[in-house]
C-alpha cells in the first residue's frame, strides 16, 4: 500500500515543475487562503440564500454542520498527529526526487489537515443539500489534488483527511439531531435579530 501509495505521487509531483504557470495557478488555487476564504464567502451565500423559509432553515443548518464538521475534523486531526507516529512528508522523505513547490510545512503528513477541513465543509452541506455539497466539494478536491501536486501530501493522506471528514461530521450529524431543539431555537433568535 505504501509502494503504491509513493507511485500516485510521484506520478502527480512528477507534473509539477515543467510549466511555470500551471504551478502557479496550482499553488494559488491550493493556498491556505484563497479556496478556504472562496468557501466561506460560499457558505455566507448559502446562509442567507433559499426560495423559501423551509429551504433557508435547510441551509441554515447544513452551513452549522458544515462549520461544526470542519471544527471536529480539526480536533480529529489534531489528536491523531499526537498518538500516531509522525509520517514524513514527501519532500522531507525525497528531498532529492519531489518538486516542492510550496513552503516546507512543519507538521506531520498523515492525515492531511487541509483535506479533512475542505472535505468536512463540503460534507456538512452535503447532508442538508446535496447539489450545493457537490459543488463545495470541488474546491475540497482542488486542494487536495494541488497538495499531492505540490509535494507536500502523499494521496493517503488526503484519504485519511477525507476519511476523517466523513467521521467528522457524522459526529456532528448525531449531535444536532440530539440537539434540534436548541439549534432551532438559536436560528430563531437570530431571524429576530435579521442574522438569518
Amino acid at each position: 500500500m505504501i509502494h503504491a501509495d509513493q507511485t500516485v505521487f510521484f506520478w502527480i509531483n512528477g507534473l509539477a515543475g515543467h510549466v511555470s504557470w500551471i504551478d502557479n495557478v496550482i499553488r494559488t488555487l491550493s493556498c491556505d487562503l484563497f479556496l478556504p476564504v472562496v468557501t466561506i464567502i460560499a457558505l455566507i451565500a448559502i446562509w442567507f440564500s433559499g426560495r423559501n423559509t423551509a429551504d433557508r432553515i435547510r441551509n441554515q443548518l447544513g452551513v452549522m454542520c458544515s462549520l461544526a464538521s470542519m471544527g471536529i475534523a480539526n480536533l480529529l486531526v489534531f489528536i491523531f498527529n499526537a498518538i500516531l507516529p509522525d509520517r514524513l512528508r514527501p519532500f522531507e522523505a525525497f528531498p532529492d526526487k519531489v518538486h516542492l513547490i510550496f513552503y516546507p510545512p512543519t507538521d506531520p503528513s498523515f492525515p492531511s489537515n487541509a483535506a479533512a477541513a475542505s472535505f468536512a465543509l463540503a460534507a456538512g452541506i452535503w447532508v442538508y443539500n446535496r447539489k450545493l455539497g457537490y459543488i463545495l466539494s470541488i474546491p475540497a478536491i482542488i486542494i487536495s489534488f494541488g497538495r499531492v501536486y505540490m509535494g507536500i501530501h502523499y494521496p493517503l493522506d488526503i484519504v485519511g483527511g477525507f476519511a476523517i471528514a466523513i467521521l467528522a461530521t457524522g459526529i456532528v450529524v448525531v449531535a444536532m439531531k440530539l440537539c434540534r431543539p436548541i439549534t432551532d431555537w438559536l436560528l430563531k433568535q437570530m431571524r429576530k435579530a435579521y442574522l438569518a
